[in-house]
């Protein structure tokens, strides 16, 4: 397999059903750059953990567009809004992601996600009854796509007759994630207007909010990041929209794609399916397990150097793009045993699948929540569950991968 068309493929649609051999070509050479404008391509496990921590890597907007890249996979310029913290840099990464997490975790709020597992377990309960008499479904649109955005919008605590909005307008802006997917020419004006519009509907309707918590606070963390004042101050108005669009999108699409991926690994594994079904405990380390295996954040692509770095001999100028390339580090033999093989009962498995550092994943407690209840629940009722089609489709998306649509066949419902 020619270097020289590595990069393209990682982007390539004909790869997403199984994208580790390439991944695995990618690591006999841990540095690649292809094109002189280009990218480079980190991709063992070592090098993307230690550059994940590197002060020399910087996440900010501003650089990335500075680098060349044009926007890129970041929907976050659009609609107005500032970028989100995820892509800032320290110091004012840290004020705002301090500020968020009063509302979100300790020592603040130190059980609102646990606090939720009731109300997570009735959800999946009524999206499963829900399957009624049917002897098929399919997981994404009938259950790992809903539960998520309930879970996030009850959180934020958006009024549940207003859900089923969200997807029009989370949809277009998950798609401007992909780095390779812009359609140029002609038709990248409707692209960009496109998300631009998604943004600008979810902010304005997020505003309306915003001026009714500050009004009226309640128990939700949408009035908790209106009326923080902590010594890093409160966050402004935009700030706390700019923090809303993320944890919906952020919150949301990488869970889904979690939950299906971590089905149709089970169901390709039946005996570890079986020993889910009896022992929903289990479900805790089958996460992390999937979260290295099957992560659901494939890469990395904004990440920009502010100083030369050295990667293995190889010096990455200042001003050079990343692609930090985490599905391949989760696959590295260097750090782990067998790393393609899926095997719960591992006695390490420190992943890259909520990434590292100052960016590490700022819903993990949730969204590993979110999957041990659906993937132990979904094990319990499902009655001989076995997939219609594998692989089944994916989704045209190299940065989060995941099945577009996971039929599953059953015999009935515990």
């Amino acid at each position: 397999m020619p270097h020289a068309s590595l990069a393209r493929q990682i982007t390539d649609f004909s790869n997403r059903a199984n994208p580790y051999p390439l991944y695995a070509e990618l690591r006999r050479t841990p540095v690649l750059h292809e094109e002189e404008d280009g990218p480079y391509l980190i991709s063992s496990y070592y090098d993307i953990e230690a550059l994940l921590h590197d002060p020399r890597i910087s996440s900010d907007a501003g650089n990335l567009a500075a680098a060349g890249a044009d926007g890129a996979g970041e929907p976050e310029e659009t609609g107005g809004l500032p970028p989100s913290f995820l892509r800032l840099d320290p110091p004012e990464h840290d004020r705002l992601r301090r500020i968020a997490n009063t509302g979100f975790g300790p020592p603040h709020r130190p059980r609102r996600i646990e606090g939720m597992r009731g109300a997570m377990r009735e959800i999946v309960t009524e999206l499963i009854d829900g399957f009624g008499g049917a002897r098929q479904v399919d997981l994404v649109d009938q259950f790992a796509y809903p539960f998520p955005v309930t879970v996030i919008c009850r959180l934020l605590g958006v009024p549940r007759e207003d859900e089923p909005t969200f997807r029009t307008w989370v949809d277009p802006l998950v798609a401007s994630l992909d780095p390779e997917k812009r359609p140029g020419g002609a038709q990248e004006a409707e692209y960009r207007q496109s998300a631009q519009e998604a943004r600008m509907r979810l902010g304005m309707y997020l505003s309306g909010l915003v001026e009714e918590r500050a009004r009226e606070p309640r128990d939700d963390l949408l009035s908790d990041l209106v009326n923080s004042r902590g010594p890093d101050g409160s966050m402004t108005m935009m700030e706390v929209l700019s923090t809303s669009v993320l944890l919906l999108i952020a919150g949301h699409e990488t869970t889904v794609n979690l939950i299906t991926n971590g089905m149709l690994t089970l169901l390709r594994h039946p005996e570890v399916l079986g020993r889910l079904r009896e022992d929903p405990g289990l479900s805790v380390p089958i996460v992390e397990e999937l979260l290295r295996y099957e992560p659901p954040v494939q890469l990395v692509p904004q990440r920009t150097c502010i100083a030369d770095i050295e990667v293995r001999g190889v010096t990455i100028p200042k001003g050079s793009r990343l692609w930090l390339m985490l599905a391949a580090g989760n696959r590295d033999p260097e750090r782990f045993k067998d790393p393609d093989r899926f095997d719960p009962d591992r006695g390490d498995i420190r992943h890259l699948g909520f990434g590292s550092g100052v960016h590490s994943c700022f819903g993990a407690p949730l969204a590993r929540l979110e999957t041990q209840i659906a993937l132990s629940e979904l094990a319990r009722r499902l009655e001989n569950p076995r997939l219609v089609e594998d692989p089944p489709p994916y989704r045209e998306n190299a940065v989060l991968r995941g099945p577009r649509h996971l039929d599953v066949a059953f015999d009935g419902l515990r």
